[in-house]
Formats: structure tokens, sequence, C-alpha cells
């Protein structure tokens, strides 16, 4: 485990310097970005600001391994800033992450410029490593085979003042064929529900009112400490912390998703009325040759029952399309439950090979054009479900949590945007009154895109809460400093829907 004392090391007498985080990826990632820049900041070192594009003394990648193409662009990047290195003496380059796991050695052979290379397990090691790059004037590589400290234990800069990821546990004990995320992130490891429980009250402490649950198979949580109804029992426990006013999770997966889960969503206020729940395929074929241990039918049992307990819940879900010896029969498969489950939107791939992974190397690559076809008539089925769905909201009235950052055309359209408790994201006429992010508006929906929302009418109710103080105060403390650089994090604590050719995580829950 890495001391304050090792973490102290990073900065010299001649004053701060300052770094610059890029992050690829699941939100795993993005919340070990957050950690990587505590420990950073701990150790002295002060946020580049934002658009600094390599202009910082030291630039860390969080890498994702998932990718066909994730190491050309890892080496593209790291050979935009060769030049610039040369040009700054002093300046260290930093690689983390699942690639980092991955590759090991290969990064400092490809980019020999690289100071320090560290992995999913040992992100506490990064300023001790900088350091001793910079004294021993040669390439640092380490890399854990197994976790030194459960990553929470670690320095933590939140992104947002409101709205915050908690990490329930860390690996995946599944064997998805399409997966290399078990071989890079290791077998799940839970921490105790007392310590997640205190991270909560802690962060509500500090006027954060959102929670969202994380982990890399979040509902199996409780296999690593005997317990098999440990995820529901956390979510009714998230229910009695007083001033937490939404909790959400992400991901969970079909197989570990029981009854009892069901029920504590149901029965739990402050649970919101949303699931992501990953299908992958409609195909009971394809999904064995996923090694997804659940069918079709168990699939859409599972989203009948949230419904019959939730009524107004959103369900949104992952799709690969294009997976090896995918046939039309199966596809249409798919296609047939995303008409049977109408979730709220759905994150599409086109199936692209993981290196590493076995479906990599199995029979009945599918074509690309046949595989691009496919994706088309995926989204626009999607899209016009996602529509439907979204009319349906219209005249109902909501309590958004106001957000920072949501709506990119806010600014020219006089509106603010905030996230429904089913996490829709809606735009609204911006009132008379001040209203902060982490503020809570009563709104009345009054047109549908497939997308988002609107409310165009006059703002029905604001709440002014302890997590707009909290950004009040934070907004006050830091407009003096530089500012920072956003790590691909959206404002509030939950993902943000993405276009559908895009992912709500790394597509391997």
């Amino acid at each position: 485990m890495t001391s304050s004392s090792d973490r102290s090391l990073a900065v010299d007498v001649q004053g701060p310097k300052s770094y610059e985080i890029r992050t690829y990826g699941c939100q795993m990632n993005v919340h070990d970005s957050e950690r990587l820049a505590g420990l950073l900041e701990e150790a002295g070192y002060v946020r580049a600001p934002e658009g600094a594009d390599g202009d910082a003394d030291v630039v860390v990648f969080n890498t994702c391994a998932v990718r066909e193409n994730a190491d050309n662009r890892l080496y593209g990047n790291l050979g935009h800033l060769a030049p610039k290195k040369a040009a700054r003496p002093g300046m260290q380059i930093a690689v983390g992450g699942c690639l980092a796991q991955k590759d090991r050695d290969t990064i400092v052979k490809r980019a020999p410029w690289v100071d320090v290379v560290f992995g999913t397990h040992n992100i506490g090691k990064l300023p001790v490593l900088l350091e001793r790059a910079r004294v021993q004037r040669e390439a640092q590589v380490e890399i854990a085979e197994s976790l030194e400290a459960f990553p929470s234990t670690l320095p933590t800069r939140r992104e947002s003042a409101y709205a915050a990821w908690v990490s329930i546990s860390v690996g995946c004990n599944n064997t998805c064929t399409f997966c290399i995320v078990p071989a890079l992130r290791g077998k799940e490891k839970d921490r105790r529900p007392g310590d997640i429980l205190a991270e909560v009250e802690a962060l509500v402490a500090e006027g954060v009112s959102e929670i969202t649950l994380l982990g890399q198979n979040v509902n199996a949580y409780g296999s690593d400490i005997g317990d098999r109804e440990a995820f529901s029992k956390l979510l009714r426990a998230c229910g009695t912390v007083d001033g937490l006013e939404r909790v959400r999770f992400t991901s969970p997966h079909p197989r570990d998703f029981t009854d009892d889960v069901i029920a504590a969503m149901a029965e739990t206020p402050n649970v919101m009325p949303q699931l992501h729940m990953p299908l992958q395929s409609g195909s009971d074929a394809v999904l064995k040759a996923m090694r997804r241990s659940y069918r079709q039918e168990r699939y859409l049992g599972i989203i009948e029952k949230v419904r019959a307990a939730i009524p107004h819940a959103a369900i949104t879900t992952d799709i690969i399309v294009g997976f090896p010896g995918e046939t039309e029969e199966d596809f249409e498969q798919t296609l047939h439950v995303v008409r049977e489950a109408r979730f709220a939107q759905a994150f599409t791939f086109q199936y692209s090979k993981r290196p590493g992974t076995p479906a990599a190397e199995m029979d009945g690559q599918i074509p690309k054009e046949v595989v691009q076809a496919r994706y088309e008539r995926l989204v626009a089925l999607q899209g016009e479900i996602s529509w439907e769905e979204n009319k349906k909201q219209l005249g109902r009235t909501f309590e958004l949590m106001v957000a920072e950052g949501e709506g990119r055309k806010d600014g020219t359209t006089h509106r603010l945007s905030g996230r429904a408790p089913d996490n829709r994201l809606v735009h609204f006429t911006k009132p008379e009154q001040d209203v902060r992010p982490g503020d809570v508006v009563t709104v009345e929906v009054t047109y549908a895109a497939p997308h988002h929302l609107l409310a165009e009418g006059p703002v029905l109710d604001v709440r002014r809460t302890r997590a707009g103080d909290a950004w009040e105060k934070r907004s006050t403390a830091e407009s003096a400093k530089p500012a920072g650089v956003m790590l691909g994090l959206p404002k509030v604590g939950v993902p943000t829907p993405l276009p559908a050719a895009a992912s709500s995580g790394c597509g391997c829950d």
C-alpha cells in the first residue's frame, strides 16, 4: 500500500506542478481517474486549465483495452505528445488502466518517452512512481497482479459537488467470450457493507444528494462475502441515510438479478425507478456462444417483474450486433426482445474483436457490411421505440435534479437541464429565481424527442438544496483556481445518455 509519505514526494520546492488526466472507457475508469486526481492533488499538483491539450507537467492516460483499436489510439496520442515533451523540460507522461495492465513493457518499447506505466491494481503508486522516474531518469513500469488496497481508501477529487460514484466491488467473476476485463481487473472483490455506508454518509455530510453504486457486475455484490442478498440489503440500507435523495446503480447482470433486488428497488423510496440491464443479444444461441448465463425468456421475465413492481421504470440496455456466428434469425431474435422490452434507450455496438478474448478467435466472423446493415436496422427500431416511450411522458410532472453541463444548447435556448428520477434528460425554461446545479425543480413535460424531453412552460416549483449549497461553495472556492480538465465524466453521478452508437460502459456487463 502506498503511504501518504510516499505520495508527498512528487513536488519539489520550485512550486506546484500541473497535471492533466485523459480517461477512456467505462465508469470504473472514470471513477479511477477521480482517485488519480485526488492522489496528485494530495501530492501537491494542480489541475491544468481546461483544454490544456498536453500543456501540463504531468499527463496521465487512463486507458481502456476493450476496443480493437485502443492501442492505436493510445500510441497516436503519445506520438502527439512526444515533441511537446521534448520542448518542455521536466514534463512526464504516465500510462495506466486496462491497456497498461495488458501490454506492460510494450508501451515503453513503442513509446520510450513514457515515464511511468502502472496497472489497474496499483493506481495508488502513481505519485511515487513519477518521483522515482524523475530522480532515476528512467521509465518506471510497475504492474501489480492483485489489488494492493481497495481503491476507495485513496484520496479522491470528485468531479461533482452534488452527485458521486461509490464503488462497492472491483473485478468480475464472469467469463464472457467478448470481454477481456476480468483478466485485467481480476476476480471480484467486495467492500464491507459498513465501509460503503460510511463513505455514503460522509459524502452526504459534504452535500452530495445522489450516489451511484458502482461495480463491474454490481448486483453480484455479496459473492465475495458469502451473502446472496447483500446487494438488496445495501440498497435498503442506503434508504435509511438521511439527506440522500437519489440512489442509482450500474451495471447489473441478468444472471444475478434476483427478486429481492426488485423488491428493494420498489420499496426503497430513494432508489430511483431506473434500470440499466445489459442484453447483448436476444438469441439463445448467441448468448450461449457469449457465455452469458441467461436466455431470452429469463431476460424478458426480469423486465416483466420490474415493470410490475415499478410501473414507471425506465429501462436501458447494451446490445452487440454481429457477434461471430450470428445469423439473420439470431438478429431477428434481438429485434424481438427490443420490441417486447421497449427500452427507453439502448447503447448499441457493432462487434469488434477484443484482442485476447475467445470471441476474437471464433469462426463465423461477420462481414462488416452485414454488421453495418443490421446495426442500422436496430438503431432505427430503437429510435422509434425511444420516441414512443418519451411521448408517453407528455403532461407528466417531474422533479428534476438540476444538472451542470448536460444541455449543450442551454446558453442559446435560455434553458436549464436536469435529470428526472428515471434518469431521462429534461430541458426546462430557466426560471426567474436563481437555480443551481444540485437544486430540485418541478416541471411539466410539454414536448418529447427520441433522446430528451422539454418542459416549455414555467417552472412549477424550485427547491434549494444542500447539494446546491455544496455546488455553490465549491464553485466559489475554485473561482480563483485554473479551470479543471474534465475526465469524460457527466456532471451528475450517473452516466449521461450517449448517442446510440456509444456505450454507457465498456459493453462487458
